[in-house]
């Protein structure tokens, strides 16, 4: 298997996408160390360092730009916008606010999720009705922000809890 990092830190299979990368669409430079592809045991090691942060829900794009893409929802606080350092970053919809468009919240001692309105001057929409405080989510839920929707579908709950490690 030959893996190659690039700029930003994704790390690609150049055997499937070459040297551009599917995450950030940057051609990498084959010839910098950094990017060079790196051995087995170093991707492992990478990988075992890596703390994995369980999905608890997702949003699903049903209309606007990125129809079709889903967004994995944390525990915790999961701040909605288009730029890099969002936990949920929507690309294509210029209407959505760069940062703090919407916060997806998972609480998880009560096992619910819950909108918040961002600090952009944005408007989210949570089934057509503006949201100016929290308002718990349910499954099929419609959230709207700039001119896409997305479905709200829950993974954790009352049905199903991840459990800590013992």
């Amino acid at each position: 298997m030959s893996l190659t990092r690039c700029q930003n830190g994704h790390m690609f299979s150049d055997r499937r996408y070459g040297t551009v990368c599917p995450y950030c669409n940057i051609e990498t430079a084959t010839t910098s160390k950094q990017n060079e592809p790196i051995k087995n045991l170093e991707l492992e090691e990478d990988l075992f360092y890596q703390e994995i942060e369980p999905v608890v829900g997702w949003l699903v794009c049903v209309e606007g730009a990125q129809r079709g893409l889903d967004y994995k929802i944390r525990v915790g606080k999961n701040f909605i916008g288009r730029a890099d350092d969002m936990d949920i970053q929507i690309l294509g919809d210029n209407a959505i606010s760069r940062r703090n468009h919407a916060i997806v919240v998972y609480d998880p001692k009560k096992r619910n999720t819950v909108l918040l309105p961002g600090e952009s001057s944005g408007l989210t929409y949570l089934n057509s009705d503006a949201v100016y405080v929290p308002k718990e989510l349910v499954g099929y839920d419609i959230v709207e922000l700039g001119k896409s929707q997305f479905l709200f579908i829950p993974f954790c709950g009352d049905n199903f809890e991840w459990k800590d490690k013992e």
